[in-house]
């Protein structure tokens, strides 16, 4: 934990799976809060979330969870923001901080914005970090660790709770950048919303041209469109949320990566072998330039644990 970051005195997380709970777990093992509780609408989940010890009190009602807190981070899908901003709004008193952890960002004042109270800190985030996998079990205390957390505060964010938030953050093992939410929309759109939506398309296609080759697209599945198939395992939900909240960053990066992949097309029809070579070795500077930065490792592991099973 930051040295100066002073612990907070209830922490609420309004959803607990992988992102959630892997939350309350860097936070008891950062000493970040006295008290954490959970909301989940699944009893069964609530329940899970109390049999592994990562909260201390789980409620099915958001007001019941923000009740008191310090500090309220929402880790649930973006369509339901509006919702959870209105059923919160209530139990949230003065001073408390508000943050999320949702891909797209300008949605957050959109949907969440006008149902807080005046005296409450909205200060939107998003930890760039994750897995394919979904729901409390898939939480662990290092999935921020060394990795990147962006906060996106609007202009007259109030200091004091922006370096608060921060301390609490790089407590949980994260790295913090500043960044206006417009301008965290386009680059996501570019680094993780473009990519899914490609993987959910090749796997697609791929499921489409299984049925002609009886199987072969399964059983020779190379590294590659097996990669693709891990992305495309995602909470379909959560997925379906980002790209209907940030479909104009989304929309203008496809129209590129459209442009740019007619362009190939057109090389490998004429035979531009200079072309191609000159696009491939651009493209393995980058990932070694990703690689050299320290935010991936020569392994495709999507976030996954280090000790995990490629399985």
């Amino acid at each position: 934990m930051a040295a100066e970051a002073e612990p907070f005195q209830r922490l609420a997380l309004i959803g607990v799976g992988l992102i959630g709970s892997s939350i309350a777990r860097a936070a008891r093992r950062g000493g970040l809060a006295r008290e954490i509780v959970g909301c989940a609408r699944s009893q069964a989940t609530r329940d899970r979330a109390m049999e592994l010890g990562i909260v201390d009190a789980m409620h099915e009602d958001p007001a019941e969870a923000a009740a008191g807190a310090d500090l309220v981070i929402v880790c649930t899908h973006l369509g339901s923001y509006g919702a959870i901003g209105g059923a919160i709004a209530p139990a949230l008193r003065p001073g408390v901080i508000v943050s999320d952890v949702g891909s797209v960002k300008d949605c957050v004042f959109r949907d969440l914005g006008p149902h807080m109270p005046a005296g409450v800190h909205l200060i939107p985030g998003h930890p760039v970090s994750g897995t394919e996998k979904s729901g409390p079990d898939a939480g662990f205390a290092e999935l921020f660790d060394n990795r990147w957390w962006i906060l996106t505060p609007g202009t007259d964010a109030d200091a004091g709770a922006l370096a608060r938030l921060t301390g609490f953050v790089e407590g949980l093992g994260s790295r913090v950048e500043l960044m206006e939410s417009r301008r965290h929309d386009l680059v996501l759109a570019i680094t993780s919303h473009l990519p899914h939506l490609i993987a959910y398309n090749i796997v697609g296609t791929a499921d489409d041209l299984e049925t002609v080759t009886q199987g072969e697209v399964i059983k020779y599945s190379a590294g590659g469109f097996r990669d693709f198939t891990r992305i495309a395992a995602s909470d379909p939900e959560f997925w379906r949320d980002v790209f209907l909240n940030n479909r104009e960053a989304v929309l203008e990066t496809l129209g590129r990566f459209t442009e740019d992949l007619i362009a190939l097309q057109r090389a490998i029809r004429w035979g531009q072998g200079d072309s191609l070579l000159n696009l491939f070795k651009h493209t393995r500077d980058i990932r070694q330039r990703i690689i050299d930065a320290g935010q991936e490792t020569d392994a495709a592991d999507f976030g996954r644990r280090p000790s995990h099973d490629d399985d």
